[in-house]
């Protein structure tokens, strides 16, 4: 983060961060420690020490500047699409991605912290640690759109989405996704609005599932927790700061996104272009620098979820069959699965 971003986020924080006590550190030291936490993992302890402030200070500050941080950033970084930021979010994702009518990628996570006192084995997941897991979606930009943070990391991951806010949302028609059909791209099919997931999401007509264009969202994440270096460790804090602390981070994701390009910064320094995984003229992907060293996170299980209605996998049929057709498919498709087949045949 330059000095004008940071100056930009001081401004719209600093107010709700000043204190009137003659002793009370300044908005800025404020700031800064709670992003020292965040980004770089440090210890609640060597925060102190460099800063001469006792322990429970540090935790105090950076659980009154994450509440701020919520409150102001969310409105204006994080707000739920409105149905014609949908239809949007859909057209950049065919113009940049080559997948029609997509409204975003989603997927979920297990954060780790340490065991809660007196939870017994709500946060236990599969991998035998403890964890909150996030469900997210994000755009076409690799910018989060809707976040459900809080879920038990003990809860089944075929169910964990159908019982979430977001999930319950989505299959009730609260999220301003459009309901009408919509043409796919030089085609005269139609078809509903949707997101793209993985094997953790039961298919649907809002979710379509395998593609590879769920690797937004992969990228997403991976941006995130390569940033904010204190989701690559147990967290020791009670499950609702840890809350906390991940919609803060989520929202300091979105605004350096957003904020980077508005000031037309050079050399993007939160996501250059070698950061996320990319593709070469001839389909071969090329794996972004945030993969370099990450651990800690957990991505949900395959559902065993297979109760979706028949008009679901007849969408997924019909996508499929567009993908590979000349109005769908892009410019290396045959020539990259005629290399496969070649290899195959060897």
């Amino acid at each position: 983060m330059n000095l004008t971003i940071f100056n930009k986020l001081l401004n719209l924080l600093q107010v709700h961060l000043e204190k009137r006590h003659w002793r009370a550190l300044s908005a800025e030291q404020r700031l800064i420690i709670t992003l020292r936490f965040i980004a770089t993992g440090d210890q609640a302890s060597s925060i102190a020490f460099a800063y001469r402030i006792g322990e429970s200070t540090v935790y105090k500050i950076i659980k009154e500047t994450c509440s701020v941080i919520i409150k102001v950033l969310s409105p204006l970084y994080l707000q739920p699409p409105k149905e014609e930021d949908w239809k949007i979010i859909a057209v950049q994702f065919w113009e940049r991605w080559n997948f029609p009518n997509c409204i975003g990628a989603i997927d979920g996570k297990h954060f780790h912290i340490k065991c809660p006192p007196n939870s017994g084995s709500l946060y236990f997941n599969y991998k035998k640690s403890f964890s909150i897991v996030l469900l997210a979606a994000c755009d076409h930009e690799y910018k989060f759109t809707i976040v459900d943070c809080g879920s038990y990391g003990s809860a089944s991951d075929g169910g964990i989405f159908a019982q979430s806010e977001f999930g319950k949302c989505l299959n009730n028609n609260k999220l301003n996704v459009p309901m009408q059909n919509c043409y796919l791209p030089q085609s005269n099919i139609e078809m509903p609005y949707y997101f793209v997931a993985d094997e953790a999401f039961p298919i649907s007509k809002r979710i379509m599932r395998p593609y590879p264009a769920r690797r937004i969202i992969e990228n997403t994440f991976g941006i995130l927790v390569s940033r904010w270096r204190i989701f690559q460790r147990n967290i020791s804090m009670n499950p609702e700061h840890v809350d906390a602390i991940i919609m803060s981070a989520i929202n300091l994701h979105n605004f350096l996104m957003i904020e980077n390009n508005n000031f037309e910064i050079r050399g993007n320094t939160y996501c250059p272009s070698n950061y996320i995984d990319t593709e070469d003229n001839e389909g071969n992907i090329i794996l972004g620098m945030w993969r370099i060293g990450l651990n800690n996170i957990n991505n949900l299980q395959p559902t065993n979820i297979h109760r979706a209605i028949r008009e679901a996998y007849i969408q997924r049929d019909t996508l499929t069959q567009y993908l590979s057709s000349p109005q769908g498919e892009v410019s290396w498709q045959r020539e990259y699965i005629q290399r496969g087949c070649n290899r195959d045949m060897q």
